[in-house]
């Protein structure tokens, strides 16, 4: 039986008295690939910090890719977990050309400081290239838009050759063609055979490709679903996740967006 290589057991977050995440148990096998789906301040973002060891849960038992937390060297961890975030953003050098930030995610590092070898200069730009890229190679990140820093930010993530890959809202303030090509570049990851297990954070149903096999709802600091992705897109499931009726409009390619019932059909009076 194949072992998860994340788990949470019983995981609670307690700060100032108040608690944030609250009983968190969560197995995540490799290949599987999630979304985590929650409305703004449901904790996803909290649950993206203990799964890299940035905060420390106050309750419960953490294990991920079998560095058990309270006993595993976590900066070693941390190499084996790559992260797109938008707060890279404005900590990357915004002068470096896209080579040399995608560089240096090998070292985790912002900037260069390590000794390279022009073997990983082309690794770097293989993966530009590999992203459908290529034509980002030379360019400064500063000149670049935002999709195109998006691309240039998994690419990165991706230099280290990372066994899970936190991709964390990568489509927020996207317009719908960069929305696109990014997700496609996502579902190319996700079908390498020896690639990251993905988790991708979203309060946006309609970025939920059909490559992520596993869902997880999250509400108020509580798994509220978590499962198969086809057990849970169902106006039940959702209903009772959003405290709310849902309709569910199919779209493209499998995917689907969720918008509020309207259980009352109101006249205007005259």
């Amino acid at each position: 039986m194949e072992t998860s290589i994340i788990n949470l057991k019983d995981v609670s977050y307690v700060r100032k008295g108040v608690t944030l995440l609250n009983q968190i148990n969560w197995h995540v096998k490799k290949h599987e690939h999630w979304a985590i789906l929650g409305l703004n301040g449901a904790g996803k973002s909290l649950l993206l910090k203990l799964i890299t060891a940035d905060i420390w849960p106050s309750t419960g038992s953490i294990n991920i890719l079998n560095y058990e937390f309270g006993k595993a060297n976590i900066p070693e961890l941390k190499q084996r977990i790559g992260v797109v975030s938008s707060y890279l953003n404005d900590r990357l050098y915004q002068s470096e050309v896209t080579e040399n930030i995608v560089l240096s995610g090998k070292f985790a590092s912002i900037g260069i400081y390590q000794k390279t070898t022009p073997a990983d200069f082309e690794a770097a730009k293989a993966l530009i290239r590999f992203l459908n890229a290529e034509h980002l190679i030379g360019k400064s990140y500063r000149t670049l838009s935002q999709g195109e820093r998006q691309i240039i930010l998994i690419a990165r993530a991706l230099m280290a050759e990372p066994e899970i890959l936190i991709l964390d809202e990568p489509a927020n303030a996207l317009d719908l063609f960069a929305r696109e090509r990014l997700l496609n570049q996502i579902s190319k990851i996700s079908k390498l055979p020896d690639g990251p297990t993905l988790l991708y954070v979203t309060h946006h149903t309609e970025e939920i490709i059909d490559d992520f096999n596993k869902m997880l709802l999250i509400r108020d600091g509580e798994i509220i679903h978590q499962g198969n992705r086809e057990t849970i897109i169902t106006e039940e499931v959702l209903t009772n996740f959003y405290q709310d009726p849902v309709e569910i409009i199919p779209i493209i390619d499998h995917r689907f967006a969720i918008y509020p019932k309207n259980t009352q059909k109101k006249s205007d009076k005259n």
